[in-house]
Parts: structure tokens; C-alpha cells; sequence
């Protein structure tokens, strides 16, 4: 019997721009199954909006996780789709991969579950697997990763606001003036979109523009990121 590739994605509703967020995991998805020959069909697509911490709660998850076999192969975006907390997240990701489902990060190349077994077979060979047990590895490993992650929205954001310290404009601008639509304020923003840690009062006082303006260019580069993407509009539900 033919082994099955499933896609899942995550987004929490209280983010504002969970159309974006989307937008962006399945970007990734949609190049990572061209790249591989994998089939990217509704009946391998699985999104949802959850704000759990990790998916072991939210209600797609439940009814995808029901379908996984020995074999089956399941690809996230990045580690923070799977789990937000090592703690909790390991015991999942050992029981899947002790099942026999594979487990792909497309962000976070070193906790995918092949390259986990690689280690485990050198440890084997080095006669480490006394002193090293699989599931600390793991959990080391996704302890590293989310720290990562965590540590890049940070400098993301810092980035933001060093701008913002050592910017000459002063806040506030004269009636009848328009900020013109350069290449750094793009980038901020579209930092922004994929970042929700980074604040708007940020990029205005950075910019000098108002939020109004602010909003303008969101929904430009909104659009301008989505463009050629299907369904970006489509409301999350049950299944894609």
C-alpha cells in the first residue's frame, strides 16, 4: 500500500493576519512538494487556526493524527507549527516517530525524524547510546531549534527599533505629506507580517508615518506577498 504525504499548517486566531501567516507556510509547502514530487492536493492539506501552545488540542490536528501510519510522512514549515514547547512537545514527536511517521521541518533540517535516526545510528556505532537516550536528543535538539527561532523574532524586532533610535526624522509630519514607499520601509513591514512580535508604534515612529499610512502599506505588500498565491482568501477550516 502506498505510504501518504500530509501537509499540515497552524496559525493562531488572535493573530491579525492569520491570512498572511498562511499564506506563507503554504508557500513554502507548495515549492517543498514541487521540489520532492510530492502530490499538494486538498486531500494532503490540512490548516487550522489554533492558539495552543502546540496542536495536541486543536481539532485538525486530532482528526489528521487519526490517519497516520507506519510510513506516512507529515511536513510542517517550521518547528513552531509542530510545537511552541519542548517540554511538551517531545513525547509527541517520539511517539510519532516510534510509529513510524516521518516528521519533516522544512526550517529546522536537524530535528526532522531521518536525520534524528542518523544520529542514532552513529551514537550506536560510537557506543554513546548508554549516556545518550533518544528522547533527550530530541529534546535537546528542539530546545535548540525554538531557542533559534526565538532568538531571530528578536533580532528581527530589535532591528526595527535600533532604526527607530537612531533615525533623524522626528515623529509627526506635516499635513498634506505622504512617506514614499521605499525598500526599507517594504522590508520592515513585511517583517512585520511574518513577525508578530514585531509592533506597528515601531515602524511609525521608525518611518515617521502615521498609522493610517501604515495600513495602507500593509495591505500593498499584503497583496503584493500574496500575489500569485491561489485561494489566499480561502477562510481556515476543518480540512483545505
Amino acid at each position: 500500500m502506498r505510504m501518504a504525504e500530509y501537509f499540515y499548517m497552524r496559525v493562531s486566531a488572535r493573530d491579525k493576519h492569520v491570512n498572511q501567516k498562511l499564506t506563507q507556510q503554504e508557500k513554502a509547502l507548495q515549492k517543498y512538494a514541487k521540489t520532492h514530487g510530492l502530490k499538494y492536493d486538498v486531500k494532503s492539506i490540512y490548516k487550522e487556526d489554533c492558539a495552543e501552545k502546540n496542536f495536541l488540542d486543536c481539532k485538525v490536528w486530532i482528526a489528521l493524527e487519526k490517519k497516520l501510519k507506519d510510513g506516512d510522512t507529515l511536513i510542517f514549515k517550521d518547528i513552531s507549527c509542530f510545537t511552541g514547547n519542548a517540554e511538551s512537545g517531545y513525547g509527541k514527536y517520539i511517539q510519532l516517530m516510534e510509529k513510524g511517521v516521518h516528521l519533516v521541518f522544512i526550517d529546522n533540517p536537524s530535528v526532522c525524524t531521518d536525520y534524528i535516526k542518523q544520529l542514532r545510528v552513529v551514537a550506536e556505532k560510537q557506543h554513546l547510546v548508554d549516556n545518550i537516550s533518544l528522547e533527550d536528543t530530541v529534546k535537546l535538539l528542539l530546545y535548540v531549534e525554538l531557542d533559534r527561532l526565538d532568538q531571530e523574532r528578536l533580532v528581527r524586532r530589535q532591528r526595527i527599533k535600533d532604526g527607530m533610535d537612531t533615525s533623524e526624522k522626528k515623529p509627526g509630519r506635516k499635513i498634506g505629506t505622504m512617506e514614499k514607499l521605499n525598500t526599507e520601509l517594504e522590508e520592515d513591514i513585511m517583517i512585520y507580517l511574518k513577525d508578530s512580535t514585531v509592533l506597528q508604534i515601531d515602524i511609525m515612529k521608525k518611518h515617521n508615518i502615521s498609522r493610517n499610512t501604515l495600513k495602507k502599506y500593509v495591505k500593498i505588500i499584503a497583496e503584493k506577498m500574496n500575489k500569485n498565491v491561489p485561494n489566499r482568501n480561502r477562510k481556515t477550516n476543518s480540512k483545505a
